[in-house]
């Protein structure tokens, strides 16, 4: 009877458990990368490890006119973004996404943005306060503001002091 009960319970156990899968641990090649950020201008694009690196070119007259804030915010306009959504969906094995933005050869600034540093509701969030930043921000300078300050909460950032610090 014993055996008996124990049968029940390791099939019933086997009905319920769902089959288990190999995690993906998939990671992006570069160019995968540069297929995804292919309607910006990606300067360059990387895989070092588990991270994808997008390397961007900001004008410089944009920053001579915009100043710091658009130091700071140039990373989070493309960071949160459709391309970066669909990276972490189509990668499983991909634990972060970093913008450069370069002026020249010179870094501006930079931002990771981890895997798990979002949730779906988050995320709604950064891609409409990017989106609104991308097509107001040279209107309202506030929507430049509010996006910098979102991606200053989720991510890793650095910022070249030589465009950023107050005059």
């Amino acid at each position: 009877m014993k055996n008996a009960a124990r049968l029940a319970i390791v099939l019933f156990a086997a009905t319920i458990t769902p089959a288990c899968e190999e995690p993906d641990l998939s990671v992006p090649t570069a160019a995968e990368v540069e297929q995804y950020f292919e309607a910006t201008r990606i300067h360059s694009a990387t895989v070092v490890g588990n991270v994808a690196e997008i390397t961007i070119a900001q004008s410089a007259q944009q920053l001579r006119r915009g100043g710091r804030i658009w130091a700071q915010v140039g990373p989070y306009i493309y960071l949160f973004s459709e391309p970066t959504v669909s990276l972490f969906r189509d990668f499983g094995g991909l634990a972060g996404v970093r913008v450069v933005t370069i002026v020249g050869n010179t870094e501006v600034a930079r931002a990771l943005l981890p895997r798990t540093a979002l949730n779906e509701l988050t995320w709604r969030r950064a891609l409409n306060v990017a989106g609104r930043a991308r097509l107001e921000g040279g209107e309202r300078v506030s929507l430049l503001e509010d996006l910098t300050r979102f991606g200053e909460d989720h991510t890793e950032f650095e910022y070249n002091p030589r465009y950023t610090r107050r005059r």
